[in-house]
């Protein structure tokens, strides 16, 4: 079983590049496993900065709803995987899942791949809890869905870091 980090923080905080720092430290073969879609040209032109700045260092695998198959299907000799991100990932559930339970169900199963995935796995997400409430359903629906997958997911992390402004500030750290 892989040690889990969970890298969390506003956007534009530094969490995918501190997770590109940490997931450097290891030995190839590292894997990023990018969640975003390139749905309009602004979108494309983010993707396109996350690859340059990660360059030829990670093997990417691009997917947006099967993580568990991915992490099934990881080589043996992965070193690190990179999951950029949890925000993404739960945005993508709710586009294609109507029904909340099946999605909080999703969410839930995640977590358990951690008995199966020898590497480490550094995934990012964004903090959403700290802002005002939104003012629409759907918007309210997303920022507790993803609240609810932080807090699953800083649960069995075996290390949580808060990026504020690019530093990172370690809230929970197991040996």
């Amino acid at each position: 079983m892989g040690r889990w980090t969970l890298i969390i923080g506003g956007a534009r905080s530094g969490k995918s590049s501190h997770a590109l720092k940490l997931a450097r430290v290891y030995k190839p073969a590292r894997f990023y496993i990018a969640t975003a879609g390139a749905g309009d040209e602004e979108m494309r032109s983010r993707i396109l900065n996350h690859q340059k700045e990660r360059g030829s260092d990670f093997r990417t695998i691009e997917e947006q709803y099967e993580l568990k198959k991915v992490f099934r299907g990881l080589p043996g000799e992965s070193r690190v995987v990179v999951v950029d991100c949890l925000t993404l990932r739960v945005t993508n559930l709710l586009i294609a899942e109507p029904s909340e339970e099946n999605i909080r169900k999703v969410i839930e199963e995640l977590p358990e791949m951690k008995e199966r995935v020898k590497a480490p796995v550094i995934w990012v997400s964004n903090e959403v809890g700290q802002g005002i409430v939104p003012n629409d359903p759907l918007s309210r629906r997303y920022q507790d869905l993803l609240g609810c997958a932080n807090q699953r997911f800083a649960g069995v992390s075996d290390r949580v870091i808060h990026m504020v402004a690019g530093i990172p500030i370690s809230i929970k750290s197991k040996k």
